[in-house]
This record gives C-alpha cells, sequence and structure tokens, in this order.
C-alpha cells in the first residue's frame, strides 16, 4: 500500500516539475512573457484552492481508494494536455487540470498514513512516502533536457506526452494494490470524519490550526516560487540548459535523505525547533542562491534540499493538534493545501513579475530571502499557540 501510494506522489511531483525545465522554450515558441510563463506556472494551483476542500470532504465521506485513483488520472490528463497547448490559454488550462487531481492525491496520502500507522509510526511512513514527489520532480528535472528532449528530436510536446504516460501506469498501480483484499481490511470504521463544512468551520476554531494555516500561506509561496523558477534563474547565473536542470534537481535529491532521516525525530516536544532551524536554512540558501558562485551556490542548493522537509513537519504537527486525527484528517489536509495553494499561485506569479520588472532574476531571489525571514519571524505566533494547545490538553485531562 506504501509502495503504491509512494509511486502515485512520484508520478505528481514529476508532471508538476516537467514543466519549469522546459518553460523557457516553451515561451519562445508560444511567444509567452515571464509574467505570464510565471501565471502559467501557477495555475494548477489557482483551481487548487477551490479543490482542495472538497476533495477533503470527498475522501473523508469515500475513503481513499477511488479518490487517488482519480486524482493520478486527472494528473495524466495534465501532462498529455499540456502536449497539445498551442498557445496562453490552451497551456493554461492543461496547467490547471492538475490542480483537480493533486488534491485528491495531496489530500488522501496522508489520510491512508493517519489510517494505516500508528502514531510512532506515521513520521517514518510519510517520511518514506513524501520522497516520491521529490524524486519525480528531479528526475523531471534532470532528464527533460539532457534525455528525453534528445531522445524525442528535441521536443517539449513529446516529453511533456511521455510524463503522463508515467501517471497512467501509477494510476493502474494505485487502482489495483488499493482493490486487494488486505487494504479492505485495513481501512478503519473511524477513518470516516465529520463531512460538510461543518467539519472545516469546527478546525478553524482551533487556535493552533490557524496558526499553522498562516505559515502555510508563506511556506508555499516560498517552495512553489522557487521549485517553478529555480532552473531558469540557474540558467541566469550562467549555466547551459542541461546543467541548470541538473543543478535544480539538487534540492530534490537532498530533499529525499532529509524525508528520509528528519521526520522520525520529529516528536512533540521537537517538532517546533526542527521547523525554526529548516525555515533559518531557507534564510542562508536564498542569499547563496543569489550571490555565491560553485561551492556556495551548491550548499545554498543543498540547504533549499533539505528545507523541503518543511510541508512534511507541519503535516505532522497538524496531525498533533485539537479536533484533527484519522478521522477529520482529510478535512483538516484540505484546509492545509486550500490555504496553502492561494500562496502556491502568488509565488510564481509573483517572483515573475519582479523578473519583468526588474528585468533580473537576482530581484525574484531576494524576493525569496525575505519570504524566509517573514517565516522565522512567524515562529513566534506558531509556537505560543501550540503551548496554548497544550495547556488546553492538560486542563481537559485534568
Amino acid at each position: 500500500m506504501l509502495a503504491a501510494l509512494w509511486f502515485a506522489y512520484f508520478c505528481f511531483g514529476l508532471v508538476n516539475g516537467s514543466l519549469a525545465p522546459l518553460i523557457v522554450r516553451i515561451g519562445e515558441d508560444l511567444a509567452l512573457s515571464r509574467s505570464a510563463l510565471g501565471l502559467i506556472m501557477g495555475a494548477w494551483a489557482l483551481v487548487y484552492i477551490g479543490a482542495a476542500m472538497p476533495a477533503g470532504t470527498a475522501i473523508d465521506r469515500f475513503g481513499t481508494r477511488v479518490g487517488i485513483a482519480m486524482g493520478v488520472v486527472l494528473i495524466a490528463v495534465s501532462a498529455l494536455a499540456r502536449s497539445l497547448a498551442d498557445d496562453f490559454w490552451t497551456l493554461f488550462l492543461s496547467v490547471a487540470v492538475f490542480g483537480l487531481g493533486g488534491p485528491l492525491v495531496s489530500v488522501g496520502a496522508p489520510k491512508v498514513i493517519a489510517q494505516w500507522f500508528s502514531d510512532n509510526e506515521r513520521g517514518t511512513a510519510m517520511g518514506i512516502y513524501m520522497t516520491g514527489p521529490y524524486l519525480g520532480t528531479a528526475l523531471a528535472f534532470a532528464t527533460a533536457n539532457s534525455v528525453f528532449m534528445p531522445l524525442f528530436g528535441d521536443s517539449w510536446r513529446l516529453t511533456l506526452g511521455a510524463f503522463g504516460l508515467f501517471a497512467l501506469v501509477a494510476a493502474l498501480g494505485w487502482s489495483l494494490v488499493a482493490r486487494a483484499p488486505a487494504a479492505d481490511r485495513r481501512e478503519p470504521e473511524d477513518g470516516r470524519g465529520e463531512s460538510g463544512i461543518g467539519a472545516f468551520v469546527d478546525l478553524i476554531r482551533v487556535d493552533l490550526v490557524r496558526a499553522i494555516l498562516l505559515c502555510t500561506l508563506v511556506a508555499f509561496m516560498f517552495s512553489h516560487g522557487v521549485m517553478a523558477w529555480l532552473p531558469t534563474i540557474l540558467a541566469a547565473r550562467g549555466l547551459d540548459a542541461v546543467s541548470a536542470g541538473l543543478w535544480a534537481s539538487v534540492p530534490t535529491l537532498f530533499g529525499v535523505a532529509s524525508n528520509l532521516i528528519i521526520p522520525r525525530f520529529a516528536t512533540p516536544e521537537r517538532g517546533m525547533g526542527i521547523l525554526a532551524a529548516l525555515y533559518g536554512c531557507l534564510v542562508i540558501a536564498t542569499l547563496l542562491l543569489a550571490f555565491a558562485e560553485g561551492a556556495g551556490l551548491m550548499l545554498g542548493l543543498t540547504l533549499l534540499g533539505i528545507a523541503r522537509i518543511i510541508g512534511t513537519i507541519m503535516l505532522l504537527i497538524l496531525m498533533q493538534a485539537p479536533r484533527v486525527g484519522a478521522g477529520n484528517m482529510g478535512a483538516a489536509t484540505g484546509l492545509y493545501f486550500t490555504i496553502g495553494e492561494v500562496g502556491g499561485v502568488i509565488g510564481p506569479t509573483l517572483l515573475g513579475a519582479v523578473a519583468d520588472l526588474t528585468g533580473s532574476y537576482i530581484s525574484s531571489v531576494l524576493t525569496l530571502n525575505v519570504l524566509a525571514v517573514v517565516l522565522v519571524a512567524m515562529m513566534v505566533p506558531l509556537h505560543r499557540a501550540r503551548e496554548r494547545s497544550r495547556a488546553a490538553d492538560r486542563l481537559s485531562l485534568a
């Protein structure tokens, strides 16, 4: 079950990361500005905003089997449609389709973990499946220009279409595993929580949930912005297209190692400290990305990769918040991704607009640095909300 989930999320990252290393070439072919390309790369997040909460409700009510399968199919459709795009709107809409399938996978996956694994196992299990999108993105960055483009006669259309076929295979694999008798026996009765607007209202009333959502908004602005434009930023620093793609895969590779190692240490007592340290890594990484050369630039990319565990740590903290648990994890994760993807739309669009306005991608990197500093500052209200939540728990037990 965990392996099938991993492959589904791998294709999430593969298709999501496939546009960035090809974006300059696509922009040239379709005569699109950097601002337009930034809006296109944020299109799926725009749809995700409206789709994540209904996806969470559907997952809680109907279960993860059909939901995740349908999500991966829609991801495949998005990739295949991109290969046929011939102007701004057709490319925008094809990327937007990803926003319909993506939430069914990313909302359903934490619920599978909450159902199948105990409290002590969840950190490790989540760390394992979260390597999927990182490796998928890394593969897209590293091979789009160096392997698939030459293989398909320098055709970005066939390259994107090939990634869509991978997703169709993942959808079939998940469908087969999730229908197995063992999977049926592991679907607990308490895995189906409250559905509808009431579930979201109850969660928003929780102080800690509100603080997490605020941090999530800024964190998604940073993560979507940097991953959408990283190959282009590196190319602007003087790397050729193939080298920029390979170097841009470094953060995702270190993100894999980070997800395999760090989550097991993110206990309720250590999670907040780990999160603060990761935010600090982002501050240093963006400065190195803007100004460093050679080994210093590689160190910045490495720190970006280590910090990609931030989303996993925040989801673990969310699981520990009052009124969440396995039953409402679909609703909680839907709310998390709805708020987060608002930032996911703003991030790539903001960086593209700043680059157009200033004529330099360095200013976009400095914008990322400002976002990282804001995240460090937001640790104060998040820590206070966590302490109030713990105090309330102790009172209720007394």
